[in-house]
C-alpha cells in the first residue's frame, strides 16, 4: 500500500501529526521504535489536560484515541531507510518490511547524552532533570543544584531561583566573569568552585564532593547533549543546524524541512523542546502535509 503520509515516531509530535490527517480521512502509517526521550520521568508536567500524567498514560491515550481511526495503521519498528521514490518515497524498516507513502512527517525525537558523573544517569528523570518547567515545581522550594556542563549552564542557574534556592556548582568546567558573578548574586545564586565527584543518597540527592562534603538537594538540574535518534533526515538530505546543545532539523514556520515532501516536529526539529511544545509542531505539520496533498507544494 502507498499511504497519503509516513510518520516515522509515535510519540507525542508523531501522534499529534496523525491525527488532523486521521481527522480529513487520510491514508496514514505511524511507525515507532518505542524509545520516548522522556521515557525515565515518573510523571510529565506542563501540557493542559495532562498535568502530573506519566508520560506512558499520556502516550497510550494518544495512541489509541488516533487508532480509533480506520484509515491509520501502525508498525513497532525502526524506519532503515527512506528516500524519494516517483513522487513520493520508499523505504524499509530494519526487519525488511517496505514501506511507500506521499509525504513522510519525522517525529523521530533525539537522544540525550548525559554529562559524564557518576550517579547521574541512574538518577536522570528522577532526581536530575533539564527542564525547570517541567520538574521544578515538585521540588517543593527546596535546595536546587545546577551542574556546570559548558556555558550555557549560566543561563540554566540564572532560572532556576525562581523554584528553590539555588546553588550553581562549577566543578572546573565554567568560569563566570565579574559581570555574570553579579548576575548570579542579583538572583541569590550561590556558586560552589569544588569539585564534584559523584551523585550520592538514596531518598534524598547529596552531591559528594572531591573534599569529601556532602550537600543535600531536593533535585539537580543539568544541561545534556542531544542528538539525532534517527539518520532519515540526512539520509533525505534535509538540511540540518547546529544548537547549543545539539544538531536540530531546520523547518520553516508549518514544520516543512528543506526537501519538499518531508515535515519535522518535535524534540527533533527543536533547539529545545517539551511535550506541549511537541503536540502543537505535530498538529502544525500533520495540517501542512494534508495541505499539500490537496493543493501541491
Amino acid at each position: 500500500m502507498v499511504y497519503d503520509v509516513i510518520i516515522v515516531g509515535g510519540s507525542y509530535a508523531g501522534l499529534s501529526a496523525g491525527l488532523p490527517l486521521a481527522r480529513a480521512r487520510r491514508k496514514v502509517l505511524v511507525v515507532d521504535a518505542g524509545l520516548r526521550r522522556n521515557r525515565f520521568a515518573a510523571t510529565s508536567h506542563g501540557f493542559l489536560t495532562q498535568d502530573g500524567s506519566t508520560p506512558e498514560e499520556i502516550a497510550a491515550d494518544g495512541r489509541a484515541q488516533l487508532m480509533d481511526y480506520p484509515t491509520v495503521d501502525w508498525l513497532s519498528g525502526e524506519v532503515a531507510e527512506l528516500a524519494a521514490s516517483g513522487e513520493g518515497f520508499a523505504g524499509k524498516l530494519k526487519d525488511g518490511t517496505a514501506i511507500a507513502g506521499q509525504r513522510v512527517i519525522l517525529a523521530s525525537g533525539v537522544r540525550d547524552e548525559l554529562p559524564a558523573l557518576p550517579g547521574l544517569a541512574e538518577r536522570w528523570g528522577k532526581q536530575v532533570f533539564h527542564c525547570p518547567y517541567c520538574h521544578g515545581y515538585e521540588l517543593n522550594q527546596g535546595q536546587i543544584g545546577v551542574l556546570a556542563t559548558s556555558a550555557l549552564s549560566l543561563h540554566h542557574a540564572l532560572m532556576l531561583p525562581d523554584w528553590g534556592p539555588t546553588t550553581f556548582f562549577l566543578n572546573g568546567v565554567f568560569e563566570p566573569n565579574d559581570a555574570q558573578r553579579a548576575q548570579l548574586a542579583a538572583r541569590g545564586v550561590k556558586i560552589e568552585t569544588g569539585l564534584v565527584e559523584r551523585l550520592a543518597g538514596d531518598a534524598e540527592l547529596e552531591m559528594a564532593m572531591a573534599d569529601g562534603r556532602h550537600i543535600p538537594l531536593a533535585g539537580l538540574f543539568a544541561l545534556s547533549r542531544t542528538e539525532q535518534t534517527s539518520p532519515l533526515a540526512a539520509q533525505l538530505g534535509c538540511a540540518l543546524e547546529d544548537g547549543p546543545m545539539g544538531r536540530f532539523i531546520r523547518t520553516d514556520e508549518m514544520r516543512g524541512t528543506t526537501v519538499p515532501g518531508v515535515w519535522a516536529c518535535g524534540d527533533a526539529a527543536r533547539q529545545a523542546g517539551s511535550v506541549p511544545l511537541a503536540v502543537a509542531d505535530g498538529n502544525m505539520a500533520g495540517v501542512a502535509a494534508h495541505r499539500s496533498l490537496m493543493f501541491g507544494f
